[in-house]
């Protein structure tokens, strides 16, 4: 799942994970993707920090909340670079932080490194 509210953005990351063979789900914001995490299986979650409506920290935090998504990795694909937001993102579950501008290359291997086989 991509969670970004830059509808280009989601589409690089789209492209390159569908390159890679993955599925992707995508959600303009936080709000937005809970509604889409209806008990179908999501192997990974790659979450902006700022956005509308419900940021990527409080995003994290409400799916760890969520019994069926309480363990699944999220990457956050961000600009900011500030410790104290990492360490946010962090606290709340987050498993990777990439900084953007990104390549495509550096994501997927962050990826493949937290979605099992």
């Amino acid at each position: 799942m991509i969670v970004d509210d830059s509808a280009s953005l989601r589409q690089v990351v789209a492209i390159a994970l569908r390159g890679a063979g993955y599925e992707a789900i995508e959600a303009r914001d936080g709000q937005d993707a809970l509604s889409k995490l209806n008990g179908q299986k999501v192997h990974l979650i790659v979450s902006d920090v700022n956005m509308p409506n419900m940021d990527g920290i409080s995003f994290v935090k409400a799916v760890k909340a969520l019994p069926a998504y309480r363990f699944t990795p999220i990457v956050m694909l961000t600009t900011e670079s500030q410790a104290d937001k990492k360490a946010q993102a962090q606290a709340a579950g987050a498993k990777a932080w990439v900084l953007k501008p990104f390549n495509p290359p550096q994501l997927l291997a962050v990826v493949q490194k937290l979605v099992m086989p």
